[in-house]
């Protein structure tokens, strides 16, 4: 084989990875957003269906998460909590 022939055949195949790798990329965003997208579906149905269940109304009317809610939350997950996880927290 010559010179030119092994060449042409080695770009080829940097070809076929490159594009091999672009390919996988591409699915990995995918999976992200996807992951992404229903994170946000799962907690958007959690805040609407906790304060229902609690019976917990707005002062507009409305069922929502208010200051009361929000407090009992804090309360269940309090700052030592976060502190091994945040840096920035000191116990």
């Amino acid at each position: 084989m010559s010179f030119e022939t092994i060449s042409l055949m080695l770009n080829w195949l940097q070809m076929g990875v490159l594009l091999a790798i672009l390919f996988r990329i591409s699915h990995t965003y995918e999976l992200i957003a996807n992951t992404q997208r229903e994170l946000r579906r799962a907690i958007h149905r959690l805040g609407e269906r906790r304060p229902a269940e609690r019976g917990i109304i707005d002062p507009s009317g409305t069922t929502g998460i208010t200051q009361h809610a929000k407090v009992e939350y804090e309360s269940i997950i309090g700052a030592r909590d976060l502190a091994g996880v945040s840096p920035g927290v000191s116990r």
